[in-house]
């Protein structure tokens, strides 16, 4: 039978059996295999099966590979979208006085941009009624961060959640509803299957979960780089736009920013450093790539919602709010509400703090040509800042400094970053750190930090 046939006759199983009754799991892999669209009904029928356990992971296996090969059209995409949200529970937060908002990042390397960008939008007129999660890989995830502080809960109830964020209009806490259960049994079979880099699986997967948090805009920050999941600009691209368009099929303010992830943004890599790069950004005296990035991005969500009229304008708020120190205080009022201890924000010393510091020194002179993130990140990893497995425990205090980046010049034996370690794997974490940094004679152009804005 030729290819044109095959795809005819597969299409007249699922026509005659469209009422679901009569479906196989086979028909509908079968169709998929040969690039035919599935319909709304048929990924119902999966995603409902599978959640359900009336499908086996052998079957949804072979569709996800599928799926993999052929892609997922922008209809499928918003459906399976759906049905993953449906899946679960939903966060109402009607009963927030005021517009919620969130951001999402796809991950990288020293990225803790959540904590300056929450309390720079909240002080800016907007509410952040955040549910964030750690991560497996080189740093924790925004929750493990929160954790050096002393006390902070990042567990408290919907009620009192809701309750905070109508008050001081923020709050950042762990996932507390069955929100998008499919979600997590697709990408545990994504994960052992190697079907986790298809852009429309990816979508739908972070996506579902923006929804289910229930904000009315949303901004993401697509990483591109060495150390984001997303390696070159194309594919970077491809993701943004499939994800802006699943938010504003389902209403929701959804704008993508594209961002360079070629090396650690900012400074500090690991926990407690990253807390107080940016506390010191907060503070009007982050280094300036991190201080911009979160500009950028609040500058964005400001735009979104006619906070402000320009880019200029939006900007030189903020920059209001930084040095009036309300954005400071709305860091501070969230920790206070969070049973976290606020002196942190003047004495650093009452977070987790490692026993070495450990000059990282150059062998010769040069240019900066790059800082690999991945490299550094693995490195933070090797000193135990990160997962490698979801039941893992880290070492809030551990990580790496780095005092030269991208562009600097660099004598011999000139400092190039700082390793903060308590003993774990250090010798390999400083080879790491020196293998990541590559210098060359000449002068070289830092790439723009902001790549594109998708809308």
């Amino acid at each position: 039978m030729d290819n044109l046939n095959y795809k005819l006759s597969i299409s007249l199983i699922v026509s005659i059996k469209k009422g679901l009754v009569y479906l196989r799991v086979v028909d509908l892999i079968n169709k998929k295999k040969v690039g035919i669209p599935l319909t709304k009904a048929e990924i119902h029928f999966l995603i409902d099966g599978y959640v359900k356990d009336k499908i086996p992971d052998y079957q949804m296996s072979g569709l996800l590979m599928a799926i993999y090969f052929k892609g997922l059209t922008k209809e499928e995409q918003v459906n399976l979208t759906e049905e993953i949200l449906l899946s679960g529970e939903q966060i109402d937060l009607s009963s927030i006085d005021g517009i919620c908002v969130d951001k999402h990042s796809t991950g990288g390397v020293g990225d803790k941009t959540t904590l300056v960008f929450a309390p720079i939008v909240a002080a800016c007129g907007l509410k952040i009624a955040k549910m964030s999660g750690r991560s497996l890989g080189h740093t924790g995830g925004t929750l493990d961060k929160l954790e050096a502080i002393p006390n902070f809960s990042i567990d408290i109830s919907s009620e009192d959640f809701l309750k905070q964020v109508n008050d001081i209009s923020i709050s950042v806490i762990g996932q507390t509803a069955n929100i998008t259960p499919a979600d997590k049994k697709l990408y545990s079979l994504r994960d052992v299957t190697g079907t986790v880099d298809s852009t429309g699986l990816i979508a739908s997967s972070i996506m579902s979960k923006k929804l289910a948090s229930g904000a009315k805009s949303i901004l993401l920050d697509v990483k591109v780089g060495s150390g984001a999941f997303m390696k070159n600009t194309e594919d970077a691209k491809e993701l943004a736009r499939a994800m802006v368009n699943i938010g504003n099929s389902f209403g929701r303010k959804t704008v993508a920013m594209l961002t360079n992830m070629e090396e650690p943004l900012g400074n500090m890599v690991g926990n407690t450093l990253e807390v107080i790069e940016a506390i010191e950004t907060m503070k009007g005296k982050g280094p300036k790539q991190f201080e911009t990035l979160c500009y950028e991005l609040a500058s964005q969500m400001l735009l979104m919602n006619k906070i402000a009229k320009t880019k200029d304008e939006a900007k030189k708020l903020i920059k209001e709010k930084i040095k009036s120190g309300e954005v400071l205080n709305k860091f501070k009022e969230m920790i206070i509400h969070q049973g976290g201890n606020p002196e942190v924000i003047n004495d650093y010393t009452l977070m987790p703090t490692a026993k070495k510091k450990i000059t990282v020194k150059a062998p010769e002179a040069g240019y900066v040509e790059s800082v690999d993130a991945l490299g550094i990140g693995i490195a933070a990893m090797l000193l135990g800042s990160g997962r490698e497995n979801i039941n893992d425990e880290i070492d809030l205090s551990v990580g790496i400094e780095l005092e030269k980046k991208t562009g600097d010049y660099v004598k011999a034996n000139d400092t190039l970053a700082f390793v903060y370690s308590n003993g774990k794997n250090e010798e390999q974490a400083i080879k790491k750190v020196l293998d990541s940094y590559h210098l060359v004679n000449k002068e070289v152009c830092v790439r723009p930090l902001i790549i594109d804005i998708i809308k």
